[in-house]
């Protein structure tokens, strides 16, 4: 771990600098926690229809509903886009209303559960008064882009003008898409590229386990995740398997330089300066176009790396990012099967060797197909059905040998009774979705509201 380090609010005169941002997040092995995050759709009870940002029954009126709760409103301008408490991390909003909880760093799966129940609680009371209700799935099943109001966030409207410049589908993206990610810790440069290398590989398997989005405006997609399949239409310079992550010399520096190479979207300055599609290099000498003869801070990089989006993210941790949202026990099932992976040496060792083989054609051809064929996707003559029942064993091993246990005495392995239902079955969500959209919704997906609502 380098020893340099910067306050956010120092002008960058080095690349160290920015290296430090990531080799910081170095941790001892016992200092390790796991972060969950997942979004969810806020609708209408009354109609199954996408929230306006005002009004009685809106955005605003549920976020300040939440404040009871002990959470503090974050404001621009006059409009309270945000929620935060201390040691609870934050609520904010997705560009279409959508309601995410950033969890806070925690000790473990039992925490994060009890986290998100909490969370949960707190939304289904608030929207029980409110007449809102929370829906969790990958992508919305019957919202069209037009039906869904865009919320009062500066940055927002930057990325919404750009998106349709650099792909077809960033605005869906954006409004229409949900998603449940953990936020992982790594002790040292090696660490963090093992961990990176092992999970990016791995997130189609996730997609695949994960996978209940297959309803686009009233009608069956050809999906099983159309969340999957969405990022592969984004924008290319900042999503997908990022290929150098598995070439020779990845480190910190080479994830610093992919992150300098990903066109800018904004500067933040008391409000929010448009400068989509600009170089931060160019940022870094004085010379970006949107802010002529200033230099940036190490807070403007930071803000820089979040509008990066591969599957799998370096901050001063790692975010695996390749999972449809869902119901309650799959908001759980994610932290546990990662930290099950990726927190166990041996577990972590196994699954390595498992995608040591695999070529940048395999890995992307796995992410192209699963969207489609999930757990029947195959790569290198094996089907992610039988890798994701594999993955299953070393992540509950993984857990067994970490032996977090709760009040009761329990391991953290109950967590993934959901995922090995799925992975032994070899049904999806999304297939399950579908065969009662064929059958007992006759053909109406307002009922999947009753069902995957929390």
């Amino acid at each position: 771990m380098t020893s340099f380090r910067s306050n956010k609010s120092d002008l960058i005169t080095s690349k160290e600098q920015l290296i430090a941002v990531l080799s910081g997040g170095s941790k001892p092995k016992a200092d390790w926690k796991l972060g969950t995050e997942h979004e969810k759709f806020a609708y209408r009870t009354a109609d199954f229809s996408a929230l306006p940002y005002g009004g009685p029954n809106g955005i605003q009126a549920f976020l300040n509903g939440l404040t009871r709760f002990g959470w503090d409103g974050v404001y621009e301008g006059e409009n309270i886009i945000a929620l935060s408490q201390k040691g609870k991390g934050s609520v904010s909003l997705e560009p279409g209303g959508q309601v995410e909880l950033s969890g806070a760093p925690l000790d473990n799966v039992h925490q994060t559960c009890t986290e998100v129940t909490d969370h949960l609680k707190q939304v289904k009371t608030v929207g029980d008064e409110l007449g809102i209700g929370m829906l969790g799935l990958g992508f919305t099943p019957n919202w069209r882009r037009e039906d869904i109001q865009w919320m009062p966030k500066g940055r927002y409207k930057i990325m919404r003008e750009y998106m349709p410049k650099v792909g077809t589908m960033g605005i869906d993206m954006m409004t229409r898409t949900c998603t449940v990610q953990v936020n992982l810790d790594y002790s040292s440069e090696a660490d963090m590229v093992k961990k990176l290398r092992v999970s990016l590989a791995l997130q189609p398997i996730a997609t695949a386990l994960w996978a209940n989005s297959p309803f686009t405006e009233g009608k069956p997609n050809g999906f099983l995740s159309f969340r999957g399949n969405i990022w592969r239409y984004t924008d290319p310079n900042r999503t997908g398997l990022i290929p150098f992550a598995f070439e020779d010399g990845m480190g910190f520096e080479r994830y610093v330089d992919y992150a300098l190479d990903v066109p800018m979207y904004f500067v933040y300055r008391d409000g929010f300066i448009d400068a989509s599609g600009q170089s931060f290099r160019d940022f870094l000498k004085g010379k970006l176009p949107a802010y002529p003869g200033q230099l940036p801070t190490v807070a403007d990089f930071e803000d820089h790396m979040s509008t990066a989006f591969p599957e799998v993210r370096v901050k001063s941790y790692i975010e695996l990012r390749g999972a449809d949202s869902g119901p309650w026990a799959s908001l759980c099932a994610l932290p546990a099967f990662w930290v099950g992976l990726l927190y166990d040496s041996a577990s972590l060792d196994a699954a390595a060797e498992i995608v040591k083989d695999w070529t940048a054609q395999d890995r992307a051809t796995l992410r192209d197909d699963v969207p489609t064929q999930a757990l029947k996707a195959k790569v290198r003559g094996r089907s992610v059905q039988e890798i994701a029942v594999q993955l299953l064993e070393l992540s509950r091993a993984g857990l067994r040998r970490r032996a977090r246990f709760d009040a009761a005495g329990m391991d953290e392995t109950g967590f993934l009774v959901p995922l090995q239902e799925i992975a032994s079955s070899g049904i999806t969500p999304a297939e399950k979705m579908l065969a009662s959209y064929h059958g007992a919704w006759k053909g109406d997906v307002t009922k999947a509201y009753a069902e995957y609502s929390y």
